[in-house]
């Protein structure tokens, strides 16, 4: 499948606007439309919080293993694009990988390389700056949660929330969980300007100008909004990206955190906006009027889609904190969620996750496998991420050896 091509994109954005008008020319009535159900939902959100209770769902490995979801819980979780985990691993356990990773980071003087990293433009126009992520892919605790036996039956059960099949056609396999090698997030108390303001992962201009995104989002273009179903997997699978060194180019249904010490409020921690469908409003507000017709709300090749107060204020009043979590626990948010990272870490102790998400096996994600596989073997960095390579020569990094059966067949 041709990449997409990074050229002339003012003129590609005033073309593909006038093409998305002319096939919905109500498109200013439609979004009023999809305004006032957006706005409907975050009122709820902003009520259940004023009621003390957090509107991302939580639910408990154990009952997924013992298949006690219910569909109300199931439903919820649809509506809201999000939910945590409780005890996917024990607290014992995961509090052991923490020091083990900083172990593993301290005895191979990851600070010292850290001085030399490659700088990416993801994040550029997040105002918050950069986070305190680090370039960690193969540290043994990682290759242990991501090929855990726990873990692939809780990715399993997220995927199945997912319409895998229509019109005859699987879309991608729910069952059979993939490997996506992602990093680790390390913030110490205190530590200020190192969050995220609120965007969304996994496309930004793609999502208009590509005609795969477009017919995903095909229902929100046509008007007839109300069919729009996030999680309709027909050619999620079959999206293209631009080329980027900083853009996830796997199939993700969620993506997500576990947590290896406490989450906490204000204490640098998630935020999700739990609104699954908020992305058909995002796709029409660019659409509107007042927005310059070369623009799309922000929106550049290679770069996080920001949600911003300027194009989207309604959204930001819906962002919630995530539900307190303990070590081993992990919080999961679909791939059109808008998210963001506390900006102040106002806790006591250190706020420490890996980057863990679930991702099904189809031929997008088994092809970034064969590119992935040589970079584990050989300690480098993943095919999507900055080429720091700093594994290479780390002492005690995982290795071949150290993969179980799930865990070959996760990766290859």
């Amino acid at each position: 499948m041709p990449a997409l091509k990074n050229e002339n994109i003012p003129q590609t954005v005033r073309d593909i606007k006038r093409q998305l008008r002319e096939s919905l020319p109500q498109y200013r009535e439609v979004f009023q439309q999809v305004d006032a159900h957006i706005r409907q939902q975050i009122q709820q959100i902003n009520h259940e919080q004023q009621q003390g209770n957090n509107p991302v769902p939580q639910i408990k490995a154990d009952d997924i293993l013992q298949q006690r979801i219910s569909e109300a819980q199931k439903a919820l979780i649809r509506q809201r694009g999000c939910c945590t985990v409780q005890g996917v691993f024990p607290q014992r356990e995961a509090e052991a990988w923490n020091q083990e990773i900083g172990d593993y980071l301290e005895r191979n003087d990851f600070a010292g390389r850290l001085k030399g990293a490659a700088k990416d433009n993801y994040f550029g126009d997040l105002k918050q700056g950069k986070p305190q992520i680090y370039g960690i892919y193969w540290s043994r605790p990682q290759v242990a949660a991501r090929q855990h036996e726990r873990m692939n039956a809780v990715q399993v059960f997220l995927n199945s929330l997912w319409q895998t099949e229509s019109q005859g056609k699987q879309h991608f396999d729910p069952t059979r969980i993939v490997s996506y090698a992602d990093r680790i997030r390390r913030r110490q108390p205190g530590a200020g300007s190192l969050g995220l303001s609120p965007h969304v992962d996994g496309g930004s201009l793609e999502r208009w100008v590509d005609e795969n995104f477009r017919h995903v989002y095909r229902h929100v273009f046509s008007g007839e909004w109300q069919r729009y179903n996030p999680f309709d997997g027909e050619m999620r699978t079959e999206v293209r990206e631009f080329p980027s060194p900083a853009v996830c180019s796997m199939f993700r249904t969620f993506q997500g955190w576990t947590a290896l010490t406490p989450q906490h409020k204000h204490g640098g921690t998630l935020n999700l906006l739990p609104v699954a469908d908020a992305m058909a409003w995002i796709l029409l507000r660019a659409l509107q009027d007042d927005v310059p017709e070369d623009d799309l709300c922000g929106a550049a090749p290679g770069r996080a889609l920001s949600i911003s107060e300027e194009w989207h204020p309604l959204l930001l009043s819906g962002i919630s904190a995530i539900p307190e979590m303990e070590a081993g626990d992990a919080v999961f948010w679909h791939c059109d969620v808008v998210h963001a990272v506390e900006n102040e870490h106002l806790g006591e102790t250190d706020s420490n996750v890996m980057y863990i998400s679930s991702a099904p096996w189809c031929e997008k994600n088994a092809a970034y496998l064969q590119r992935q596989w040589p970079a584990f073997v050989e300690g480098r960095s993943p095919p999507d991420f900055a080429a720091d390579d700093f594994e290479v020569d780390f002492d005690g990094r995982a290795t071949e050896t150290m993969l179980t059966p799930l865990g070959k067949s996760q990766m290859r």
